[in-house]
């Protein structure tokens, strides 16, 4: 069963009640994320965050992840280019005790100025993490050389000076413009009744949350079509390319997922078995497509030896170009159609996976998503619809390129 409602503040709720299982996932999805920050708020939504968690009116830092062990639960949150999630796991029994401490958290959070500035600490230490890991940093130059310094370009961590600046007004005041009750959702999905979530909601948010003006923020999209690269003296070259591709909720979006999975979605996509298993110039090659509301990106990744680096990028290429002029067989396409119906389904079976999946589509276009029907257009898709959706991407014109080793200069397209 799904239920959904849009509460007089303008909260929103979906409900997916899973019979049968002990457990229930529950989240609370905020739009917003790094690609709607000014340049001198970058990291500000990821700094919130980690924030969230460190005391409240009713409870210090400590007592919010005693509180959720005591019951046994999960809790953790994470911050994306788009979104802001908070969610917890728990077993049935313990939903509305998660749930409240859930909710004290994210409305109650009081910023005390000493966990600030050792939050800052961490954060810091994370921002140091990711650039000594290659593989993310390179997919973070990437944004920058496909998107420019702005909108999606922008990293979710932020430059490590805005994170030493920001101040306790600065998170009450960007958290009053991007925390508004329109712009939030709660979503559960397992073990709860409809009628049960829906009063935790009420008394834990709603009644004090107050309906107030909300102006989306317009978000700067444009396509840089650079070739940026970062020295770092590592025993790989990780080279990652972008293809223009669709926006979410296009009619064609599963079957760029099918094509992509034909591509390098798996062990048996041309890439891998191209530049991996034939020649043997990387451990990891892949692909993937990335949605959002302007639009998509199609990426593809692979980390090699320096030596390697130019007859990779000509393997990679020539891959793409060959899959672009030849297209695919039947079996490949049935083969990606299959792929992506399974994963849809798995995730069918999977509290956490049901609470993202429609919390994100209720935040993005304001109703439930019908799988039933997904899976029905899915056995319906024709090669020619997959033909379609290859035709949209990899225009060569359009790509962008980022690599992150021992380079000393761009790669040359």
């Amino acid at each position: 069963m799904i239920y959904s409602k849009k509460f007089p503040s303008g909260l929103r709720m979906v409900v997916k009640q899973m019979d049968g299982l002990l457990s229930v996932s529950m989240g609370v999805l905020v739009g917003t994320g790094s690609c709607f920050e000014t340049k001198e708020e970058n990291g500000i939504s990821h700094f919130i965050e980690h924030m969230m968690f460190k005391g409240t009116e009713k409870r210090s830092a400590f007592e919010i992840s005693d509180a959720m062990d005591r019951i046994g639960a999960q809790v953790n949150a994470f911050t994306s280019k788009d979104i802001t999630c908070y969610y917890a796991k728990s077993t049935s029994d313990h939903a509305g005790e998660a749930f409240e401490i859930l909710s004290d958290f994210v409305l109650g959070s009081v910023f005390p100025e000493e966990e600030m500035e050792r939050e800052k600490g961490v954060v810091l230490e994370e921002i140091a993490m990711n650039e000594d890991t290659p593989d993310d940093l390179c997919f973070d130059v990437l944004s920058e050389a496909y998107f420019g310094d702005e909108g999606y370009g922008r990293t979710i961590l932020g430059p490590a000076a805005n994170v030493k600046g920001f101040s306790r007004d600065d998170l009450f005041r960007y958290i009053g413009e991007r925390y508004a009750p329109e712009n939030i959702v709660v979503s559960f999905a397992g073990c709860i009744g409809v009628e049960t979530a829906e009063k935790l909601v009420e008394k834990y948010f709603e009644s004090t949350l107050k309906s107030r003006a909300f102006a989306q923020r317009k978000k700067s999209v444009s396509l840089s079509r650079r070739s940026l690269f970062k020295y770092k003296d590592i025993e790989q070259v990780h080279i990652a390319l972008a293809y223009p591709s669709l926006p979410r909720e296009h009619e064609l979006m599963d079957a760029v997922q099918v094509m992509n999975t034909i591509l390098g979605g798996g062990m048996s996509s041309r890439l891998f078995q191209k530049v991996r298993e034939q020649m043997g110039l990387a451990y990891t090659v892949y692909s993937y497509p990335s949605f959002f509301t302007e639009g998509g990106m199609l990426t593809v990744y692979a980390g090699v030896n320096p030596a390697n680096t130019e007859k990779a990028k000509g393997a990679i290429l020539d891959t793409i170009e060959s899959f672009r002029r030849e297209k695919f067989t039947r079996e490949e396409f049935e083969r990606g159609k299959e792929q992506i119906k399974s994963s849809l389904i798995f995730a069918q079976e999977n509290t956490a996976s049901q609470m993202l999946l429609y919390g994100k589509h209720m935040l993005y276009n304001g109703c439930v998503p019908d799988l039933e029907k997904r899976v029905k257009d899915l056995d319906a898709m024709t090669m020619e619809m997959c033909e379609e959706a290859l035709a949209l991407n990899f225009r060569a014109e359009d790509m962008a390129a980022a690599a992150v080793g021992k380079l000393k200069a761009p790669l040359a397209f």
